[in-house]
């Protein structure tokens, strides 16, 4: 369980630090381009670890879990992207943190046995904490992207569930199956909308490196599954807003609302109480 709790908390860091990366880049070529560009070099990196390490070919139903991971994990990361493109990267990462944390606690208790008192009590700081980040403003202001960051959670739960069903002896491949029917997908879609044109100036090199990152925090995630139980694999994974937020901050100098800065609290609060 420590070997695993290790692999999530390093899931955390990739995805956190991943996570800011690609909320600046999705603000200079959208989140669309920033997402396929990504999830191409990730594809590639997968492809050729798997084949240097010689894995073989896993059972059908593997791959098949990992395409649909990959799919949902896709729609919460463009949802997500979305988010930091139109609102504040340090509330739309923790709200959807708390979906991403929650949702599969729930699942668990159906497979594993209903959640201690600790963990309800963490439920309810969730739904406190998502309040107050929804609290309007002296203007009846709503924070940005608030929206995206709830779909975001809902698309990173699917991908921490459905990536939770691999069998023990699938690493890559699983992987590999979803990023290629993500990148499938959404080479197809850009070519319908002619989103597949490139500004000048494209950052290439940032988008290869948040590919890579990503694929890191994936890696890892799908080792603590594996090794440890779901639900404490994915609430430990949820403490990446805490990485993007202090990004954010140190960056962006990105600024909260008191009721937005103790939402941020009782978040990372709610995913501690989860996982204990």
């Amino acid at each position: 369980m420590f070997l695993a709790a290790i692999f999530a908390l390093s899931a955390a860091i990739a995805w956190g630090s991943g996570d800011f990366i690609a909320g600046l880049a999705a603000r200079r070529v959208g989140p669309f381009r920033t997402v396929l560009i990504s999830y191409s070099v990730g594809l590639l990196a997968l492809l050729i670890v798997a084949l240097v390490r010689n894995e073989p070919i896993p059972h059908t139903t593997d791959i098949l879990w990992g395409a649909l991971a990959g799919l949902s994990g896709m729609i919460g990361l463009g949802f997500l992207l979305r988010g930091f493109a139109s609102g504040q990267i340090s509330i739309v990462a923790p709200v959807s943190a708390v979906l991403a944390a929650a949702i599969p606690v729930i699942f668990a208790a159906f497979k594993e046995g209903l959640p201690h008192e600790l963990q309800l009590l963490g439920f309810g700081l969730a739904l406190v904490s998502i309040w107050l980040f929804s609290r309007p403003g002296p203007l009846g202001y709503r924070p940005a992207g608030l929206g995206m960051a709830l779909l975001a959670g809902l698309g990173f739960s699917g991908f921490f569930i459905i990536l939770s069903l691999v069998g023990e002896n699938a690493i890559f491949w699983p992987l590999i199956s979803g990023r290629l029917v993500a990148c499938v997908l959404m080479t197809a879609f850009g070519l319908t909308t002619r989103r597949l044109v490139f500004p000048p100036h494209f950052p290439l090199g940032l988008l290869a490196l948040i590919g890579v990152i990503d694929v890191s925090g994936n890696l890892f995630f799908l080792l603590a599954v594996q090794m440890g139980r779901l639900d404490v694999s994915a609430v430990l994974v949820s403490l990446y807003p805490a990485v993007t937020v202090i990004l954010a901050r140190l960056v962006n100098r990105e600024k909260l609302a008191r009721l937005q800065v103790i939402g941020v609290i009782l978040a990372v609060l709610a995913i501690v109480l989860i996982t204990i």
